[in-house]
């Protein structure tokens, strides 16, 4: 069986690109281009691997699950052929999925 395929949602997309902003912002730009970079990596893992982030515990839902890469979260949906990044907040920031792209949850 083939590895899934690794997707970004938006949202995803707009917290990784808030990442590398922010670290810009704070005259240390390399620091985020970095973690960005480690987080990439990470997901990529979840193509061999794919349950091994732990069940989002605020919905525990078996398909919705995270990797903790300090200080992410990485917030995923598991399908049978692809995984699906849907957030990377800091750790400490409650979970909110987005209502406004409906394949989140």
């Amino acid at each position: 069986m083939p590895a899934p395929a690794v997707t970004f949602a938006e949202s995803a997309l707009a917290d990784l690109e808030a990442i590398l902003a922010w670290y810009a912002e704070q005259d240390v730009p390399e620091v985020g281009r970095r973690l960005v970079e480690e987080v990439l990596d990470r997901v990529q893992a979840l193509r061999n691997h794919p349950d091994m982030g732990r069940v989002v515990p605020e919905f525990d839902q078996p398909f919705l699950r995270e990797l903790i890469h300090p200080p992410f979260r990485i917030v995923y949906r598991r399908e049978p052929k692809r995984i699906r990044v849907v957030r990377v907040w800091r750790s400490e920031r409650l979970l909110r999925l987005p209502a406004d792209e409906p394949d989140q949850l």
